[in-house]
């Protein structure tokens, strides 16, 4: 029987797993992943930025883990030598209507304690000399990593810890008793006290197959990208976002140099017709239906019409993508971009419409469940497995290490 089961190993599941590692030294741990690889959905499809925490309320999960969770990140790559960069980024303004929104994202940082300053267009210039905009806040601590490293990283530390990790192993039922959980796999059925459910995309459904009722549903939303060819990556330095719409839930396009060189522009954001929808032509029924029948979902869709309507062009116009992005550059022009991979983003969405702004996380008879850990949970991770880790009673039967 194992102490522990985390179903999923995404860069949250295995934090966690590498969290309860390290507080029961002893502890039998099992991670399960119904795919070939870690960090084959969100993780691995996102735009591997070390999010500042700018953006998000004052008070809130998402802001506390990801300013605690970006320095940890750093220190985290500095101590197994994963290549990162503190790279920082600009935020601007492009209209002159967007200025209070910029000042009240800056008061907002300065909320969360992040190191940020205003900086003039010609100040903006300076970092990125390809930007037009009529003001910017320039945030230092944003940075850059590969997070699939990240997870190799994690996956290899619970190995050394002693625990166990299965991928090609997917939860099909879960049986729970006072005691334990028995979960029923494609690949065997395992025995464990205690359940953790960190599995994205499908942490809904998870919920249900443990008798938990997330009361909301996870809505997939596309994030499809272009690529600078390599002979226009001069373009852009760094990282450049736009001011985004406080009443949308999403950054806008913006650009963003990979750790590895390349330029990304985008993402919009789409509705996917598949909860691993990553092509425009993915589609599941039972996926598709789940939403299509949620009331939720088309409250959502009422209140954000217009916009929703702007994502879908830029989705088959690469002209209309074109246009966003230079509000931003200018100079960037159609035949300098090049489609490149999509992500999908687990978004939990209640029945009235509303988006699960925060981390949601659920417990259930011998189990939490993680239902909803959009960006920034990358840059989070450490963060949020600790919180996790700190959630569970404390098992008596083992011995917890000295902190």
């Amino acid at each position: 029987m194992y102490d522990f089961a985390i179903i999923g190993g995404g860069i949250v599941g295995l934090s966690t797993g590498m969290a309860l590692g390290k507080r029961y030294p002893h502890a039998r741990i099992l991670v399960l992943e119904k795919e070939s690889k870690w960090a084959f959905h969100q993780t691995g499809n996102n735009s591997g930025v070390i999010h500042s925490g700018i953006y998000y309320k004052p008070g809130s999960f998402k802001a506390k883990f990801c300013r605690d969770g970006c320095r940890s990140m750093v220190e985290f790559c500095q101590e197994h030598g994963i290549d990162y960069e503190v790279c920082g980024k600009v935020i601007v303004a492009t209209e002159e209507e967007e200025l209070p929104r910029l000042e009240n994202l800056y008061k907002r940082g300065l909320e969360n304690g992040i190191e940020i300053k205003r900086i003039s267009p010609e100040e903006v210039k300076e970092i990125e000399p390809h930007v037009r905009c009529v003001g910017g806040i320039y945030v230092l601590s944003t940075g850059i990593v590969n997070y699939k490293q990240v997870c190799e990283k994690y996956a290899q530390i619970i190995a050394q810890q002693g625990g166990e990790l299965r991928l090609n192993t997917k939860v099909e039922k879960i049986v729970t008793s006072s005691n334990t959980q028995i979960l029923e796999t494609n690949n065997g059925t395992f025995e464990a006290r205690f359940v953790v459910n960190c599995a994205g995309l499908h942490s809904d459904r998870v919920a249900k197959l443990g008798k938990v009722d997330p009361q909301a549903k996870i809505v997939p939303f596309r994030g499809e990208y272009y690529e600078l060819t390599p002979e226009k990556r001069y373009l852009v330095k760094g990282l450049i976002y736009p001011v985004p719409n406080p009443e949308f839930p999403f950054l806008g396009v913006h650009f963003t140099r990979m750790i590895d060189g390349s330029v990304h522009a985008g993402p919009n954001a789409v509705l996917s017709l598949k909860r691993e929808g990553y092509n425009k032509t993915d589609f599941d029924l039972r996926d598709f239906a789940e939403v299509m029948t949620y009331a939720g979902f088309w409250k959502l869709a009422a209140k954000h019409s217009d916009e929703g309507i702007k994502e879908i062009v830029r989705s088959f116009s690469k002209a209309a993508f074109t246009r966003s992005l230079q509000k931003l550059i200018p100079e960037v022009q159609a035949e300098d971009l090049v489609p490149t991979h999509a992500g999908v983003r687990a978004q939990a969405l209640m029945n009235d419409g509303k988006l699960v702004d925060d981390f949601l996380i659920l417990h259930g008879q011998n189990s939490v469940h993680v239902c909803n850990a959009p960006s920034p949970a990358a840059t989070s991770s450490i963060e949020i497995g600790k919180a996790i880790v700190a959630q569970i009673p404390e098992q008596q039967h083992l011995e917890t290490a000295l902190v």
